[in-house]
């Protein structure tokens, strides 16, 4: 940990359990290995801290830890890195000034830096009031790929743009330092270091804070599951063996089928403690709004390895080390998100969502099917069908990971405009459903790259110039005119949903004292003639902005193959 004591101090503080001595280097002592800048071992015999002297005030420092006079790391707890490798690849447009990493540093690698006396962002919101978590429209962010400076502060050139389109949230890939500059995110090195690919602390900041001005929450989707080889502690520990055999921060081996890179061990008291304060430090430092955990299926010391069911299944300590996780976060803010991609068996999710957490609800496979007219159910976009006392199902068609739908449609139909014309329909019933919804940059107008198009993480291009395609203009309408209808009309939240679906044909009848609502979507390859969902009267639809007289109960329609209605009981003006 880094505490400034004054312009011309510090006070460093390092845990390194099962350590013998940590001595720091850097530009301070010209990277020499001195007793007096070896760190003081506490009574507890793994807590290391050293006081720096002699600093001259706002100057960038660059240091190291030596640990047993053997290894090299950079400060696990640093808010700023530099990378001998990846650095010269950052333009000054995206960073300016950035501090050249130091060559003469004979011990080389990833160097920390601290620096006294820096101006600090002034917020202009400090006591941002978040949207309630039912109420959440969360659209997912990677910058890299959504604006082609790939700046943090170019992502509020487009506050506007998220206005109109109605979201109330932005969930941004991971931001916190990981290996390279071209990347999803997933493979972090230093989590208490915004990258730097996208500019810098301050420009984050100043996202957040025009987010927030703007009524837009801001969450951060973070990876606690596993960390990249230049992470510091896996650095130090690597191939360690403790007197009892166990590494104080990782699995030799993953327990379970799905991992990537290295396995943190969750059950670890110094695993716990340490994200306990990244989390703590993102909410303080950086006023975000909420966290996105990754992969927290992976939170596990169960051995499952490599049966996915059994991976899947419930497992009592996972939910304990989650619930614990819950408690503290709280401690420090009582009404952030808190929201995981578990995706395990309903029984543990339902237990995690009544405890408070928001899940993730993968619908993407489901969705598809109907596309290219093949019968599935989307019922489990229900968060009651799930058994769940509250509507804690972040609920999604796309993400990141998943195959873009109108990708997949085209593929079928070689037709972009009946790819596009069935994902209105798509869209339409997707967000009928009570509850939280999230969507990936650019389903709004249909983006049709495939998602393993320059390999599956790889750069993708930016396809602004679709909003200028009418049918993608149409799919953007579509997505607009629903998202503000949840916002406006209390009856998608709050009123009686009932699902009467029957097989390609999908309807919902909503209820509410106010107004009812009658959805009604034909998803085969063809025209059907059905028993409506409509009682006798007069209907308004929403968007044919047409009155349809029910002279009858279930009064029969004709509906065109991907035809889709959204009738009411009472006029509802287009937003």
């Amino acid at each position: 940990m880094i505490e400034y004591l004054n312009e011309h101090s510090v006070k460093l503080t390092f845990i390194a359990p099962y350590k013998k001595s940590v001595h720091v280097i850097g530009e301070f002592n010209n990277w020499q290995i001195l007793d007096e800048f070896a760190m003081k071992k506490q009574t507890d015999g793994e807590t290391f801290i050293i006081i720096i002297n002699n600093l001259q005030p706002k100057r960038e420092y660059a240091y190291q830890f030596l640990i047993d006079r053997k290894i090299v790391i950079a400060d696990p707890y640093a808010e700023k890195i530099l990378d001998p490798q990846f650095d010269k690849q950052i333009s000054s447009n995206i960073y300016p000034e950035l501090k050249k990493y130091p060559f003469e540093n004979p011990f080389k690698g990833s160097v920390s830096i601290l620096q006294t006396c820096q101006d600090p962002y002034q917020w202009r919101v400090e006591n941002f009031i978040p949207p309630p978590k039912e109420d959440l429209i969360i659209y997912e962010l990677l910058i890299r790929d959504f604006v082609e400076s790939r700046k943090y502060r170019d992502i509020v050139n487009f506050i506007p743009y998220f206005k109109i389109l109605g979201i109330n949230a932005i969930e941004l890939l991971p931001v916190q330092e990981f290996t390279g500059n071209d990347s999803w995110g997933y493979n972090p090195t230093f989590y208490f270091a915004a990258d730097k690919a996208y500019g810098t602390k301050n420009d984050l900041k100043y996202l957040i804070d025009k987010c927030h001005e703007n009524g837009i929450a801001v969450i951060l989707d973070v990876v606690f599951n596993h960390a990249d080889k230049k992470f510091s502690y896996y650095k130090a520990y690597k191939g360690h063996k403790s007197a009892d055999g166990e590494h104080p921060f990782f699995n030799e081996k993953a327990t379970h089928p799905y991992s990537v890179f290295f396995d943190f061990n969750h059950e670890s008291k110094y695993t716990q403690a340490f994200f306990d304060k990244v989390c703590k430090f993102w909410l303080s430092e950086y006023m975000i709004d909420g966290f996105r955990f990754d992969l927290t299926k992976g939170f596990t010391q169960v051995q499952s390895y490599p049966d996915v069911l059994k991976w899947s299944s419930y497992d009592a300590s996972r939910v304990k080390l989650l619930k614990r996780m819950y408690k503290k976060i709280r401690e420090y803010n009582k009404n952030c998100y808190l929201i995981l991609e578990h995706l395990a068996a309903n029984d543990e999710e339902t237990e995690l969502a009544d405890y408070g957490f928001l899940l993730w609800g993968h619908l993407n496979y489901q969705f598809r099917n109907l596309l290219n007219g093949k019968n599935d159910s989307i019922s489990w976009l229900n968060y009651k069908k799930r058994g769940w006392k509250e509507a804690n199902l972040v609920g999604y068609m796309e993400s990141h990971d998943e195959e873009r739908l109108v990708f997949d449609a085209n593929e079928k139909f070689k037709d972009i405009g009946l790819a596009l014309a069935r994902t209105r329909a798509a869209t339409v019933v997707f967000f009928s459903y009570p509850g939280p919804k999230l969507f990936w940059q650019f389903g709004e107008f249909g983006y049709d790259i495939n998602i393993d198009y320059n390999g599956r993480t790889g750069i993708k291009p930016i396809k602004w110039e679709y909003l200028k395609e009418p049918q993608r203009q149409s799919l953007f309408d579509v997505y607009r005119q629903m998202i503000h209808l949840r916002k406006n009309i209390v009856a998608f939240n709050e009123g009686e949903f009932v699902e009467v679906s029957e097989s390609l044909v999908k309807k919902i009848n909503i209820n509410h004292p106010t107004i009812n609502i009658r959805v009604i979507v034909n998803f085969n390859l063809k025209e059907v003639i059905l028993k409506s969902n409509l009682e006798e009267g007069i209907w308004y639809d929403f968007f044919e902005e047409v009155v349809f007289e029910s002279s009858e109960k279930n009064i029969k329609i004709a509906l065109k193959a991907g035809e889709y209605h959204l009738f009411t009981s009472k006029p509802i003006e287009k937003f």
